[in-house]
């Protein structure tokens, strides 16, 4: 079940474990419904299932089709997945904003709204060209879906989706402080929130936004090797 289903269960386990407590690792109950409220948010904002499409396509050699078209298939994927969004704003964003608001009188309201934005546009790109290349692993394996949840549930657990990454161990905060999946959804909701700390060390806002720019680059890069590799392993007859 994914976070974005899935957020109304986290809200009354943590108002549970709040029922003992005022804080927890500094912070009170409200500030832990915002984060979740802001990653629900971003989930709904940027989720993505080009990783599917694209080894579904692969082995069942509909992919042929799309190598004949004009466009390129990651043009396509991406254009897609901005349509498919636009829809998500309406049918998923907005009643879990107005949820957060009347149920829980939780504001959503970003900090700094230009970098915020920007950030979200960041984590949209990345999540995209993430999954993309765990989509062409199909290429050289008969089936993905292994690979697909066994990175779904590392990309959620090391992203914070489903805890804030300052509630591990320190030690384990260093590592997910050097991982990319940290770009995806816990850089954002601190940048929405306007405040990031991880492993003990504190940014600035538009510092974070940079080095979240820089990964997305990077994945970039790794996205287009991944396919030059990968494209000379297909084949297919007819069309």
């Amino acid at each position: 079940m994914s976070v974005r289903s899935f957020f109304l269960t986290q809200i009354f386990i943590w108002r549970a474990v709040y029922a003992t407590r005022t804080t927890l690792n500094g912070l009170t109950l409200e500030q832990m419904l915002t984060y979740y409220g802001i990653a629900t948010l971003i989930g709904c904002l940027t989720y993505d299932s080009t990783d599917w499409d694209l080894q579904w396509s692969i082995r069942t050699g509909s992919f042929l089709t799309y190598l004949l078209r004009p466009i390129s298939y990651s043009f396509l994927a991406f254009a897609q997945k901005i349509g498919h969004r636009i829809l998500a704003f309406w049918v998923e964003s907005v009643p879990v904003f107005l949820i957060f608001f009347f149920v829980f009188k939780i504001r959503l309201v970003p900090a700094e709204p230009a970098w915020a934005l920007l950030s979200l546009g960041l984590s949209f790109v990345l999540i995209f060209l993430t999954n993309y290349c765990i989509g062409i692993t199909a290429f050289w394996l008969t089936k993905t879906e292994g690979i697909r949840r066994a990175f779904l549930s590392l990309r959620d657990l090391s992203a914070g989706m489903l805890i804030p990454l300052t509630f591990f161990p320190e030690w384990m905060q260093k590592i997910l402080f050097y991982l990319p999946f940290q770009f995806i959804t816990y850089v954002p909701t601190r940048v929405f929130i306007g405040h990031y700390e991880l492993a003990g060390v504190s940014l600035p806002i538009p510092q974070v936004v940079a080095l979240q720019f820089v990964a997305t680059v990077v994945m970039y890069a790794v996205a287009r090797v991944l396919w030059y590799f990968g494209i000379k392993r297909f084949t297919g007859v007819g069309a």
